[in-house]
């Protein structure tokens, strides 16, 4: 496995909502607490589910098994410096991770995805929802031009995961979006994460915090936990499109 950076004009995640406390009413926890047993059968985890952080890639609010031809690239905010998502490569295709505070008993996935509907259809747009491995997910197209002049369209496949206190959203790009065999391997990974969303109270939405691994080198290019695969120097793929401001 192997590691770059890249870089981000603007953090990318949900619009704010005030600073209401994490609670909610009994009525929303009944829902949330089914979600919760799709999510506790397949994962991603929240840390207080797994025994030790041991063989993961440590980014602060997620924790990522490595895998063989997996390329992990943290997506910087250049105004701030700030870490706002890492994104995950693997042959061919894309997996963009970004973690949120949440109320203690409301999902925020049935909101954020018609929020993603929205902002989609205001840019010329298309999106379906799906039956996806994760629950209901939004497959988005939006038009775009390719190098020769001609007319298409881009995808990206939006997978949201309430978990306690906090939502997981996983944006699949590149053939992973549209075809079901080239996102094998990335739901496998998406599966395995763990979300650590700490004691402090947060707004809901308000960004988890990630950052460099501890074991980041002063050139800082992290180094390749015990047991990731070597692939050889560290590598800065390019991006590839991706569709994720929802506001």
């Amino acid at each position: 496995m192997v590691f770059g950076r890249g870089k981000k004009s603007k953090a990318e995640q949900p619009e704010p909502a005030g600073t209401e406390a994490d609670t909610a009413t009994p009525d929303a926890g009944e829902g949330i607490a089914a979600k919760g047993d799709l999510r506790l059968a397949k994962g991603p985890w929240d840390i207080d589910e797994i025994e030790d952080r041991d063989g993961y890639v440590d980014l602060g609010a997620l924790l990522i098994a490595p895998a063989e031809g997996l390329q992990l690239r943290l997506e910087v905010e250049e105004a701030t410096q700030r870490v706002v998502a890492v994104t995950m490569d693997l042959a061919g295709s894309s997996l963009q991770l970004q973690a949120f505070a949440a109320p203690r008993s409301e999902g925020l996935w049935d909101e954020i995805r018609e929020q993603i509907g929205q902002s989609v259809a205001s840019q010329g747009g298309e999106t379906e929802e799906v039956a996806g491995a994760f629950g209901t997910e939004l497959v988005a197209k939006l038009p775009a031009e390719g190098t020769d002049g001609s007319r298409g369209y881009r995808a990206a496949r939006f997978m949201g995961v309430d978990g306690p206190r906090w939502f997981l959203r996983g944006v699949l790009g590149g053939a992973a979006a549209l075809e079901k065999d080239a996102a094998e391997g990335l739901e496998e990974l998406f599966r395995q994460v763990v979300v650590v969303r700490g004691e402090s109270p947060m707004p809901p939405r308000e960004l988890l915090q990630l950052r460099l691994p501890k074991d980041a080198t002063s050139a800082g290019t992290p180094a390749a936990p015990t047991g990731a695969a070597q692939d050889g120097p560290v590598q800065r793929p390019e991006r590839g499109p991706e569709i994720t401001q929802i506001g």
